[in-house]
């Protein structure tokens, strides 16, 4: 009875694989983000198509979807599109670009009649806009990934989940079927991921953590790396984290609220370490820190709006 019992859980096991594996997936926007989770569902025999435009999807057509792994450059072919059509279904969309053209984005998934669209959109301020253009499809997310594409090759940073995870959640809090269809995507594709019942908060406490982190990027080197931009950082990230709690939006995750005790000088030396490692002077090349810097101005723009009403000023 007892290995009837283990070939009755190996099945079922089974049964979900395949069920996960038959969700049509399109991922919207082939950048970092794009290209690493749909590189790592690939991996996984996932279904996945990826939207791209221009010389990306060009180069994704003729190339493959090419990356850096242990010193040697590999390419997997992909399915890819520059154009979707209304009537294309997908079981999931992830919207994978930058905060500045989130709307854009959807609103180019505006009239397709797929269910489920999920942001993977490392920050933003609120979602009334992006809800008056999809509705009750939204899913928002926090991408767990990063890294660089340089010469159309992509190089994946993925972190262990006790540093990052990919984290989503729906706006009401709660724990639907879907999301927990898409916590067993992850889990075939082998990412961490985790669930969040604020997103709203969530996102936006990492939304003043780039906004501080980020803006160095455009310095010259000599600059980045002085005690001075160092205690910028100190100063910028931990005023904003005081104005959102006067406005009432929780610290999320709540590991935010530690910064607020520690005192500033610790603080300066943590981030002058941090300027100076290689992901930052990665960062810093011109395209990243030009994209990076319009990012942030908009973002900057965005969390002003909101605290507006509050009279609060970081």
């Amino acid at each position: 009875m007892l290995f009837d019992n283990k070939k009755e859980n190996v099945f079922k096991i089974g049964v979900n694989l395949m069920s996960v594996k038959q969700n049509r997936i399109l991922i919207f926007g082939a950048g970092v983000i794009g290209s690493i989770y749909a590189m790592k569902f690939m991996e996984a025999g996932l279904d996945v198509t990826m939207f791209a435009r221009s010389n990306r999807y060009q180069a994704l057509k003729d190339n493959g979807l090419q990356y850096h792994e242990k010193g040697a450059v590999k390419s997997v072919k992909v399915n890819v599109i520059d154009t979707l059509e209304n009537d294309d279904v997908y079981d999931f969309i992830l919207v994978a670009v930058r905060y500045d053209r989130s709307e854009s984005a959807l609103l180019a998934l505006k009239d397709n009649q797929s269910k489920n669209i999920v942001t993977m959109i490392s920050n933003s301020i609120g979602f009334s806009s992006w809800l008056d253009i999809v509705g009750d499809r939204l899913l928002p997310a926090f991408p767990g990934v990063g890294g660089q594409i340089k010469e159309g090759i992509l190089y994946a940073r993925i972190p262990p989940k006790a540093l990052m995870a990919t984290t989503f959640g729906e706006i009401n809090g709660l724990v639907t079927e879907r999301v927990e269809k898409l916590v067993k995507i992850f889990e075939t594709a082998k990412l961490a991921c985790a669930m969040n019942k604020d997103m709203k908060s969530y996102l936006i406490t990492h939304s003043v953590s780039d906004i501080a982190l980020l803006s160095v990027l455009h310095l010259d080197d000599k600059t980045v790396k002085t005690r001075k931009t160092a205690h910028k950082i100190t100063v910028t990230l931990k005023s904003y984290l005081r104005a959102l709690q006067k406005a009432g939006v929780a610290i999320n995750p709540a590991t935010f609220k530690i910064v607020l005790k520690i005192p500033d000088l610790i603080l300066d030396f943590f981030f002058m370490i941090w300027l100076r490692t290689k992901m930052v002077r990665d960062m810093r090349l011109p395209d990243y820190a030009g994209n990076a810097n319009n990012e942030i101005v908009h973002l900057n723009n965005d969390l002003l709006k909101f605290l507006r009403p509050y009279n609060i000023t970081p």
